[in-house]
């Protein structure tokens, strides 16, 4: 049940949405996770400010799971998201922040996990 949560202060097309959010379909193993239970957002044109700068390419990227990865799985994970980011968009790896958040009640279809 993961979820990735992304705030990118460029516009992103719907093509470059598609694009991006296959690949982070691809990338969720890296979690030990499946894509078919994936759910990306997307929260483009949003205002990102680093050490006191607003920045002009940026992101914060929030990834939500039941449960928990090891952490070298989470910085595979990085880096990948990173690199999408970078291919795709633009947005250097400097400029971007991961969080990782493990939950233990998760819903979904009436009823939890």
């Amino acid at each position: 049940m993961p979820f990735i949560d992304s705030k990118i202060t460029v516009p992103v097309s719907n093509e470059k949405r598609e694009i991006i959010k296959s690949r982070l379909g691809e990338a969720i193993s890296l979690l030990h996770k499946a894509e078919a239970y994936l759910m990306i957002g997307f929260d483009d044109n949003y205002d990102l400010y680093m050490s006191g700068k607003k920045l002009e390419k940026g992101a914060y990227v929030s990834v939500s799971l039941f449960g928990n990865a090891p952490s070298d799985a989470y910085n595979q994970m990085t880096s990948a998201i990173c690199n999408i980011l970078a291919e795709e968009l633009g947005i250097p790896s400097n400029a971007v922040y991961v969080t990782y958040h493990g939950i233990t009640d998760w819903g979904w279809n009436g009823a939890n996990f």
